[in-house]
């Protein structure tokens, strides 16, 4: 049996996850998903982004997890992938969908490229928080009206510092035994970083036939793609 530690993207809460979990507790896994600091019912909680390495680490040694696959979603691969290196020999996979991954001395932000400026003004114009987004924000990616408005009814202003601070790695991400999954509608190529990674003996990529929020738009596939992580 894995413990499957489920982190969601910028703006989301474990809630994110109710139409996963079910599918992996069926298949007789523990289930922990997780809510970052500053976000959802955590609103509040001051947060940087070593903040939420720590709620993901602090998760798994409170709960004493082994055999732990830690999953990342978009922005939340950036601290999950700090977290996987700082909880030992407790991991046993990371996996990435459709995720930013951290690079010691670089930020979310930084890795954004020519819209990382634009984020960053966003931020400090919204009180310190990179803000909520319309409905608009997620067409095309193959999320029904339903689907788009229990997300957007369910964000909240994410912690600007969180994607403004570096990360701290000790080592190579691509030494971590890693899943990436890539969503096609949301591009069908890997930004250049996670590409180099995927040449790494150590990661496996998949891809999945949706847009960026797979969690929503197909809950079932994607849990079957981390029952078979969880199997690696």
């Amino acid at each position: 049996m894995a413990n499957l530690v489920l982190v969601a993207g910028a703006r989301l809460g474990s809630w994110a996850w109710d139409e996963v979990v079910p599918h992996l507790r069926a298949a007789g896994h523990g289930v922990h998903p997780l809510t970052l600091s500053g976000l959802a019912d955590k609103q509040g909680v001051p947060a940087g982004q070593q903040t939420h390495v720590r709620d993901i680490v602090d998760e798994v040694e409170r709960q004493d997890l082994r055999d732990v696959v830690l999953v990342g979603h978009s922005y939340s691969g950036i601290p999950v992938g700090q977290a996987a290196e700082r909880i030992g020999d407790r991991l046993a996979r990371v996996v990435f969908v459709d995720s930013s991954v951290p690079a010691d001395g670089e930020s979310f932000v930084s890795g954004l490229q020519d819209i990382g400026a634009m984020v960053e003004a966003s931020i400090a114009e919204n009180g310190g928080f990179w803000p909520l987004v319309t409905a608009a924000h997620f067409d095309g990616e193959g999320l029904t009206d339903e689907q788009i408005a229990r997300i957007v009814g369910g964000s909240t202003p994410h912690p600007g510092a969180t994607m403004t601070e570096p990360a701290i790695l000790a080592r190579p991400l691509g030494e971590l035994p890693a899943t990436y999954i890539k969503c096609l509608l949301a591009g069908a190529e890997p930004s250049a970083d996670v590409a180099e990674l995927l040449t790494s003996k150590h990661w496996k990529p998949v891809t999945m036939d949706t847009g960026h929020w797979p969690m929503f738009s197909q809950p079932r596939e994607l849990a079957q793609i981390l029952l078979d992580a969880a199997g690696e």
